[in-house]
């Protein structure tokens, strides 16, 4: 049997060998030679010219991870305790947006936030944007809601708050009532209760959802493009600038994806390993 699934492996084995593993080999060589095919370090010291970029892009995810960790998780811990005919409802309303496409829910951002989009007009309906101009003395037309670090972090939790909601969700769901039972029978109140048995046995689900939108947040490139209107460059568009823009330099577009791809590996590791730990003072 184990030979027969041995060899149902192989296809898959190949796929992964030619679409993952050949590409980061090739990435590789290319982050460490030069045009002219010598081998140099110095992509990874003009790295040091984007300092900027690789900050702002770890600030940015990181704001957007905690903004949906703060979202997410009451919504998760709601859902989970609700009957089944409102958790289906609200698993709908989660995925829905999920099923229009990922460029098509940015645009959208785009015509609601843009100097006289949807909220700028109805700040101007109700008087807001006089009111501002009264306090601050100021002659603003709209509020600049585009082309902001808001609203690239806006763009990247409407997009990855599902992937924070849903293996939190589901480990919730999955808690055994008994220990919850137990915990009040000892004399532990509400807020104990959730302190000291859920929030700890939940954050498994925590770190999945954390690894699930810091990693496609710090790498994203369409969001801030489109909201940030290019003035909020992460590494996502620093990298395809270096292989499809006007700054062409393959080399060094291959050393940032490397770096970048590095660190989030060791911020993964750091992060399992952190619930590892977790789960074993949760055990003892």
């Amino acid at each position: 049997m184990k030979n027969k699934l041995s060899w149902l492996s192989i296809p898959f084995t190949i796929w992964m060998a030619i679409f993952v593993v050949v590409p980061i080999l090739i990435m590789a060589v290319y982050s460490v030679t030069s045009a002219d095919g010598l081998v140099t370090g110095e992509n990874f010291v003009g790295m040091g010219d984007y300092a900027v970029v690789f900050v702002r892009s770890f600030w940015l995810a990181i704001l957007a991870t905690l903004v949906c960790l703060l979202i997410g998780y009451p919504v998760a811990y709601m859902m989970a305790k609700e009957g089944q005919g409102f958790q289906r409802v609200a698993m709908a309303l989660i995925m829905l947006p999920m099923w229009m496409n990922f460029l098509l829910r940015t645009y959208s951002w785009m015509s609601i936030l843009e100097n006289n989009g949807l909220l700028n007009q109805l700040f101007r309906s109700i008087g807001l944007i006089s009111l501002y101009n009264s306090v601050t003395g100021s002659n603003i037309e709209y509020f600049q809601l585009l082309r902001t670090p808001g609203a690239v972090v806006l763009g990247m939790v409407y997009n990855y708050l599902p992937f924070m909601i849903l293996p939190i969700y589901s480990v919730i769901l999955k808690l055994d009532n008994s220990l919850l039972e137990a915990a009040q029978d000892l004399g532990a109140n509400s807020v104990n209760v959730f302190r000291k048995v859920i929030l700890p046995l939940s954050l498994p689900g925590v770190l999945s959802g954390v690894t699930m939108v810091f990693v496609p947040s710090v790498s994203t490139f369409a969001i801030s493009r489109l909201l940030g209107g290019g003035t909020q460059m992460m590494l996502g568009d620093l990298i395809e600038n270096q292989f499809l823009g006007g700054a062409y330099n393959p080399h060094l577009g291959a050393a940032i994806s490397m770096v970048m791809m590095v660190i989030v590996v060791v911020c993964m590791v750091v992060m399992n390993h952190f619930g590892e730990g977790e789960e074993q003072a949760v055990m003892l």
